[in-house]
């Protein structure tokens, strides 16, 4: 039988096979022989051992259409970013990271603007202007009142990774999602403005047929690495439009006279904090290689 591995833990994988439900399995030795351990996501045949308590084997992977290495997990077909519109204003440095992230990854990224029942409409412009240009789609979400109807649109039939950090309430929209996982939600920290609770590890849950949500780990920080400077560029679609038009072949679009960049940066096509994080960015990386 073919299902999906949902979570991997202490050397068991839970299997969700669609019909008859989650299996609990052990990956078969012939797996380390060929240097290939199971991933959160992965297409697996399933042996099956005992119907009634409902246990098994693992004994074959699929083959992978995508392997994402930070969360390690495979076949996610899109991630989607949640961020608070409002308490917490959101972090557009590491909102950008973690579009970066994805683009370096080829994955395509929804970004979602979660509790809208605490922002003023000014706030909701402001972050519709800084990500107008960028190509990605945006939701604007309240998850505390049900209003999700146009993320279950987005999510039907595929595989998403959502990621966010602690306190912009993606457990609360994960339990709207689906009722099959209950996810726990803590309090936000008056101090520092972060959730006390953040979930502890990846899981997949079975929200209806083929699709699923791959919740991941709060993050309050990221890293970029394996990254060269000079392709930064690429990972900005707004820049894309201008790319070969600068006076110079390599331009970095920092320092350089008649850079096609700039040019739309002073026009207001392109986003000023995009762009000076974008500039942040390539600094961090530039200085990477001094270490």
């Amino acid at each position: 039988m073919i299902g999906k591995i949902i979570r991997g833990i202490a050397g068991f994988y839970y299997v969700y096979i669609e019909g008859f439900g989650e299996y609990e399995c052990k990956a078969k030795g012939i797996f380390r022989n060929r240097k290939i351990k199971p991933l959160v996501g992965d297409d697996v045949e399933v042996e099956i051992l005992d119907k009634d308590s409902k246990t098994g084997n693992i004994v074959d992977i699929l083959e992978r259409k995508s392997e994402l290495i930070r969360p390690a997990v495979a076949n996610i077909d899109q991630a989607m970013i949640i961020f608070a519109v409002s308490d917490p204003a959101p972090n557009y440095n590491l909102l950008d990271r973690f579009l970066v992230m994805m683009e370096q990854q080829g994955i395509q990224t929804i970004i979602c603007f979660n509790k809208m029942d605490k922002a003023e409409e000014e706030e909701r412009k402001k972050v519709e202007e800084v990500y107008r240009n960028t190509g990605y789609q945006i939701l604007f979400t309240n998850a505390l009142a049900g209003d999700i109807e146009e993320v279950k649109a987005v999510l039907r039939g595929k595989s998403t990774a959502l990621a966010g950090p602690s306190g912009v309430g993606k457990s609360s929209l994960t339990n709207r999602l689906q009722s099959k996982v209950s996810m726990q939600t803590g309090q936000i920290s008056e101090k520092i403005k972060r959730g006390k609770h953040t979930t502890r590890h990846s899981e997949l849950i079975y929200m209806e047929e083929h699709t699923y949500l791959l919740d991941t780990p709060g993050f309050s920080s990221l890293y970029l690495k394996d990254i060269e400077k000079e392709v930064l560029q690429t990972f900005f679609p707004e820049f894309d439009h201008y790319l070969g038009q600068c006076r110079f072949n390599g331009c970095a679009h920092i320092n350089e006279p008649d850079c096609a960049v700039k040019e739309a940066l002073s026009e207001g096509k392109i986003s000023e904090s995009r762009y000076e994080n974008y500039k942040l960015l390539f600094e961090e990386l530039k200085n990477q290689k001094k270490y």
